[in-house]
């Protein structure tokens, strides 16, 4: 049974830790579209309640990992492994089932929100648990009453997403993500489509949910956010990671030459 499926299970409070050993192993994964690698082999790790930032230019392959671990993309091989519920070995095609288990295990938060523009914002909070998990909607809609009030957006329950401003927008896209209560909140760059004076209003909910516990994986460009929160970061370059480490040490003083680049470009512009 999953944490959503328990009456009076806490919305807010992420899944609890109850296993020892990495929550996600990822080994040798790759992806190609076409003619073009996306992905070279990753490897990587995330523990219960750890922060991951991946960060790298454009085009590295960081969203298309993302996308690979709530299943809206399939890799042409390589593994990911969940704790508990098996390994799926994608040097054949995963099974319908795989496919499911894969999905429910995570959530997404898109750069461009992609909320349903037809719907209200109790409605879009509300569509993941009733039609994917079968919460019965009067608890779905009490869960989603007090998620948008941990959010600051209580008012905003009946509004349709053209109502809102960006940052309200995303975090409604957060509060979905929440609702659905995963293991594994996915962020593709949540604040890179949105005014800079938007920024900080999501940067905060995501710095409130590190600091509650909830295992997260995020591509980001927003570095100073990433030296505070991650527990990790990866750097990713054509299609690998090319470097990892703590992030305090990694954006200070990067050990390769083509992370130092990349760095001195977003954090120095005008240098050089």
């Amino acid at each position: 049974m999953s944490p959503i499926d328990v009456p009076g299970s806490d919305p807010l409070a992420p899944p609890a830790a109850g296993l020892d050993g990495p929550l996600l192993r990822v080994r040798g994964l790759t992806k190609s579209f076409g003619a073009n690698q996306v992905l070279k082999g990753v490897d990587f790790e995330v523990r219960r309640g750890e922060v991951v930032c991946l960060i790298g230019p454009s085009g590295s392959g960081k969203t298309t990992v993302l996308r690979t671990l709530n299943g809206l993309e399939t890799p042409d091989g390589g593994v990911i492994e969940f704790a508990d519920a098996g390994e799926t070995d994608f040097s054949k095609p995963p099974t319908k089932a795989q496919r499911i288990a894969l999905r429910d295990r995570s959530a997404m938060v898109f750069q461009h929100h992609n909320l349903f523009p037809h719907l209200t914002v109790i409605e879009n909070v509300v569509e993941g648990p009733v039609h994917a998990h079968r919460v019965p909607k009067a608890l779905a809609v009490e869960r989603a009453e007090r998620l948008l009030d941990r959010v600051g957006l209580a008012d905003k329950r009946d509004a349709y997403p053209f109502q809102l401003s960006g940052g309200q927008q995303q975090r409604v896209g957060i509060v979905r993500a929440l609702a659905l209560q995963p293991d594994l909140l996915l962020f593709d760059e949540p604040t890179s489509a949105l005014d800079p004076e938007l920024v900080g209003e999501v940067l905060v909910v995501l710095k409130e949910l590190a600091d509650e516990g909830w295992t997260m994986v995020i591509v980001t460009h927003e570095l100073a956010f990433a030296r505070e929160v991650a527990d990790e970061v990866l750097f990713f370059d054509d299609g690998v990671i090319l470097e990892r480490g703590a992030p305090k040490a990694l954006l200070a003083n990067p050990t390769h030459e083509r992370t130092r680049r990349f760095l001195d470009r977003i954090l120095r512009p005008f240098e050089g």
